[in-house]
């Protein structure tokens, strides 16, 4: 119990402790008790005469941040009376301020180990373009070495409407072993590639024979296109050259710089192909540094095929759920939990016991999980065996997910709702949405995918984009197409009853990838408390027209209440360090 007078005198020590400071002050440097006060309290940056786009939709123009929060809200000169001497004033220019953009499902890890040694098509509008990229990359590069295009494009996106030929990327770069990834499924090498990899029947390796076709033209002959499912790919972009650790660790900051120029400052990464236990090295050597610029939320893919369990113990047996800090956390296990049941519409009994027993291991460790799955159709093998673990022990609150999964039924999502189980959906049908269309008609396509059936069962739903080898990493895109439903050649899908509005779609890529995490109450949202993060963006997101969102920029980048990017007329702000 507490002690009503010993609580008294505890006031008045407090009070007389603070009538010092300010005599102290005032004897100093002849600083009043009411000054001494604004001190203590006043903002390290103060925002202003702009379009603070507020939480709970109230106008706003101006915000204050202190000690890396939010600190205050309102009108521009309420706010900037709050400041003194040493408080830094930021005019916004009557531009749009944003909570800061947090991708749900981006391989960012995997993409910042050679970024700086790949050559980019992210939103290159023609193929000549591309083809200069590779130009330009073999000039500064040595001969005999190759120019790697990851993925992040597709066909569709280039004016001629086709893919390279070998022939060109030839005259681009002949001195120099080309390779180009188009999604997960197909890779263009430069003549004498594949000898030079070893899966060729002449480099002695009948094996890669069966694992990937050979692209042919009308007379038979190789086009240098060769196709495979995603492990085969995956399998074969594991043969180029490895960059250095040095590489490894500018490419890192460099990708994450590149998130942080599109008002990106987290994202949560869920492992996937081609990421080793090692590679997460230079990951944490940065977060040991303080040399991040945005937060990183990462989980564990399964390294070992039918090792899955005893991998993951002896992985996390230094490592609890949430193991970290506000900049680098972990959160679980996932997207390839088991690989049985990863990208297999036709799991064994076997298989799913496999997934059930780590998943039991996975609850008794209080883990998160998320899980790839790309069909409704077969869904149902996946959320069985969840099903089963949460009749056994409730999952909620561990907040599992689905990735991916664009053609969700109205069953399928309240099967979720029920378990208490979130949705991570990506524009991966900007690419990919005619495809779609020829397999599965214009009824299914509206439908796809039912993101305000979603959010009318009050389901937990984050945004992303799964960059950087089947998507272009770019939030505005990804905003763009949740609002107009439309793949990059303007093709129109969705149906205007599946889309959200331009704050709903905006809350899915804040607030809503934040809970995924544990996170909604301390970021993704421009609220009085939470952590301040946000953007200044280059365009006015709530009233451009919807075709002009996915060209939108940050022009400002705020993790923390540090500026970590800046450009334009803010080009002279930005911190150095963290």
């Amino acid at each position: 119990m507490y002690d009503a007078a010993s609580v008294s005198r505890g006031s008045r020590k407090s009070a007389l402790r603070v009538c010092f400071i300010a005599v102290f002050l005032f004897a100093l440097f002849g600083i009043e008790a009411g000054q001494a006060q604004t001190l203590a309290t006043a903002p390290d940056t103060i925002l202003f005469n702009g379009k603070i786009v507020v939480h709970d939709g109230s106008p706003a123009q101006a915000l204050t941040v202190r000690n890396g929060r939010i600190a205050a809200i309102g009108d521009s000169s309420s706010i900037r009376a709050l400041a003194n001497a040493s408080t830094r004033v930021i005019d916004l220019g009557g531009r749009t301020v944003i909570p800061g953009l947090i991708d749900s499902h981006i391989h960012a890890i995997r993409a910042g180990l050679s970024y700086n040694t790949e050559v980019h098509w992210f939103g290159v509008r023609t193929l000549q373009e591309g083809l200069d990229r590779i130009r330009a990359a073999a000039k500064t590069t040595p001969k005999g070495s190759w120019l790697v295009v990851a993925g992040g494009w597709t066909d569709r996106q280039f004016r001629e409407g086709r893919r390279p030929t070998q022939a060109e990327i030839t005259a681009a770069a002949p001195d120099h072993h080309v390779y180009i990834q188009l999604l997960y499924t197909h890779v263009l090498l430069g003549p004498g590639g594949a000898d030079v990899l070893g899966i060729s029947d002449k480099a002695g390796n009948a094996e890669w024979s069966e694992r990937l076709a050979i692209e042919r033209d009308k007379n038979g002959k190789p086009t240098g296109w060769l196709a495979g499912d995603n492990r085969a790919i995956s399998d074969l972009f594991n043969l180029l050259p490895r960059p250095t650790v040095e590489q490894k660790l500018a490419g890192t900051r460099a990708f994450f710089r590149a998130l942080n120029a599109m008002g990106i400052t987290g994202v949560s990464d869920p492992g996937g192909y081609n990421l080793e236990i090692d590679d997460y090295q230079p990951l944490f050597q940065l977060w040991r540094e303080h040399g991040l610029t945005l937060r990183v939320r990462y989980s564990l893919s399964a390294p070992r095929r039918d090792r899955e369990l005893e991998d993951f113990k002896a992985l996390t047996q230094m490592r609890s759920m949430g193991f970290g800090d506000d900049w680098l956390r972990f959160n679980g296990i996932g997207e390839n939990v088991t690989w049985g049941l990863y990208n297999n519409d036709n799991p064994s009994d076997a298989q799913k016991e496999q997934l059930y027993e780590v998943l039991r291991w996975a609850v008794s460790r209080g883990m998160t999980a998320t899980f790839h799955w790309h069909n409704d159709r077969p869904v149902h093998h996946l959320l069985d065996v969840l099903a089963r673990v949460d009749a056994e022990t409730p999952i909620a609150k561990l907040r599992w997910s689905i990735a991916h999964l664009n053609d969700a039924s109205p069953e399928t999502l309240k099967r979720l709702k029920t378990m208490g189980m979130g949705w991570l959906v990506q524009n991966a049908f900007y690419f990919r949405g005619e495809a779609f269309l020829g397999q599965r008609g214009a009824d299914a396509a509206r439908l796809v995918p039912p993101l305000v059936s979603a959010l009318r069962l009050k389901l937990p739903v984050g945004g992303g984009t799964d960059a950087h080898r089947v998507m272009a990493p770019n939030p505005f895109v990804s905003l763009q197409w949740m609002l107009d439903g439309k793949t990059i050649s303007g093709v129109a899908m969705r149906a205007p009853e599946e889309r959200p509005t331009r704050l709903e779609a905006l809350r899915l890529y804040t607030q809503g990838s934040a809970w995924f995490t544990f996170e909604e109450n301390t970021r993704g949202a421009l609220a009085v408390g939470q952590l301040a993060d946000l953007a200044v963006l280059s365009r006015d997101y709530l009233s451009v027209p919807i075709e002009q969102i996915g060209g939108t920029v940050s022009l400002l980048t705020m993790v923390g209440g540090r500026i970590i990017y800046a450009n334009g007329p803010y080009v002279a702000l930005e911190d150095n360090q963290r």
